[in-house]
């Protein structure tokens, strides 16, 4: 038997849908956002099919600096934690059945801070590097990604800043974020390796 909650919640997130298709430039079926603290750009971001964002995460795609064109893209069964913050100045693209804990920041910008006359606030954005988030990758609890991507079916420890492009099948931890294992498809197994990548013997 069915109970009360569930067809509430169906119909609730059903309503949503409707309500609110026409405002992003796509929105899959099933997708949901879980009562957000912020959407702004919502022309520009373009949901999969059955996405999941969670409560008060602030999603925005806003060509504040000299892009042409701005994009957020959220794949397919992607899953986003409570209170995440994901700001796109040209292009953020997560892929599919991402996984993200709470307070998970994810930017390709930064405020300049090179003039120390004027306060950081009143210097203009600065655009840095385009990021990808492969598919099937866990980010963990208050990780930063800052105008780098990651790959594939990583792994992003807890605290972790990461700065710099990741390979696929990696485990990273740390500010900044550095290779601590990488699966083997030789011997099928995760092992352990140097900052660099490379495996260690």
């Amino acid at each position: 038997m069915i109970s009360q909650n569930r067809i509430y919640t169906g119909l609730y997130r059903r309503i949503w849908y409707i309500l609110n298709k026409r405002r992003f430039k796509k929105l899959g079926a099933k997708s949901f956002i879980n009562n957000s603290l912020s959407i702004q750009g919502a022309e520009n971001i373009s949901m999969g099919n059955k996405v999941y964002v969670a409560y008060k995460t602030w999603l925005a795609a806003m060509s504040y600096t000299d892009t042409d064109t701005c994009l957020l893209e959220i794949g397919d069964g992607t899953r986003l934690g409570n209170f995440n913050h994901i700001f796109a100045t040209n292009k953020i693209i997560i892929g599919k059945k991402v996984l993200t804990a709470d307070k998970v920041y994810i930017s390709d910008n930064l405020h300049e801070y090179y003039d120390v006359t004027t306060p950081i606030m009143d210097q203009p954005i600065k655009q840095i590097g385009t990021v990808e988030i492969g598919d099937g990758t866990w980010l963990g609890e208050n990780v930063c990604v800052i105008g780098a991507s990651v790959g594939r079916n990583c792994v992003v420890g807890a605290n972790s800043v990461v700065t710099k492009n990741i390979p696929d099948y990696c485990v990273v931890v740390g500010a900044p974020a550095r290779i601590i294992k990488r699966y083997c498809f030789d011997s099928n197994k995760w092992k352990k390796t140097e900052p660099s990548g490379n495996f260690i013997n």
